[in-house]
């Protein structure tokens, strides 16, 4: 059994194809997903999803590569969360890859996301690119994570560097690989994924983007998170079993979300 921990199957060229999606998920045992949030005008869709499925989780919060969008307040947020199937905040976080200038607006939108999963006790989604040394700064200044007193998380769709994740899981949180740690080109990537304990993984598809191998380059859904554990399970020398069970196990130690039938039915 597998579990998506980051996909976007609200966006329009998933959610138009849900019930194959939901169809693909179960053949693959992939018994739950957490659909995260990119921005406040889209929540609404989001909740929906997790609100009809027992077995879609989501988040709240506002991607910090959308500049020209409501921006939240922490009062927001930690009002929006109080859904019990909203699990987490986020996805937020620094990208100073896709943005340029002046991104203090995007730093201070990362602090108003870690006082809100400070005061909802609900785990961070954090995104980082090209910003990993301000990323780990605003989260140790902030105190997310368990060693300040905060709340765990993720590091989602992980590209960084060893240090990076060290740092991280030092702080409580897990290291969430995507279908990138899977392409030829990866190489720096998948060294990083054999060095991080698997009892700190977990594994995702952040679709519709970055479809694993075999699939690279078509669309992506939460049915092929399996060959992300498939490949973790070679590169690290481990039963496939022993993945799947570990990142299953991640996710609900991570998430709080209980255990139930769904499980097993979304399974068979």
């Amino acid at each position: 059994m597998y579990i998506d921990s980051h996909c976007h199957i609200n966006f329009p060229e998933l959610a138009a194809r849900m019930p194959e999606i939901l169809a693909t998920m179960a053949a693959n045992k992939v018994t739950h997903a957490l659909c995260v949030s990119v921005d406040l005008p889209d929540f609404p869709q989001v909740l929906a999803l997790a609100k009809e499925y027992p077995h879609i989780y989501a988040s709240v919060g506002v991607h910090p590569d959308y500049e020209d969008t409501p921006e939240p307040s922490v009062d927001q947020l930690v009002e929006l969360s109080h859904h019990p199937k909203i699990v987490a905040i986020g996805e937020t976080g620094l990208d100073y890859f896709r943005l340029q200038g002046d991104l203090e607006w995007q730093r201070e939108r990362f602090r108003v996301h870690i006082r809100a999963s400070r005061i909802t006790r609900k785990p961070l989604i954090i995104h980082t690119r090209a910003a990993s040394a301000d990323t780990i700064r605003i989260m140790q200044e902030e105190g997310a994570g368990t060693d300040k007193g905060g709340v765990a998380g993720v590091m989602h769709c992980f590209t960084e560097s060893l240090e990076v994740a060290e740092a991280a899981i030092a702080m409580g949180f897990y290291i969430s690989f995507s279908g990138i740690v899977t392409f030829k080109s990866a190489k720096e990537l998948q060294a990083v994924a054999r060095a991080v304990p698997l009892d700190r993984i977990l594994i995702e598809t952040d679709s519709p983007y970055l479809a694993p191998v075999p699939h690279r380059g078509k669309m992506n859904e939460p049915g092929f998170v399996c060959h992300v554990a498939e490949y973790l399970a070679a590169l690290k020398d481990v039963p496939l079993a022993t993945v799947a069970q570990q990142t299953t196990d991640n996710f609900f130690n991570l998430f709080k979300v209980i255990r139930d039938k769904v499980e097993v039915d979304s399974a068979a």
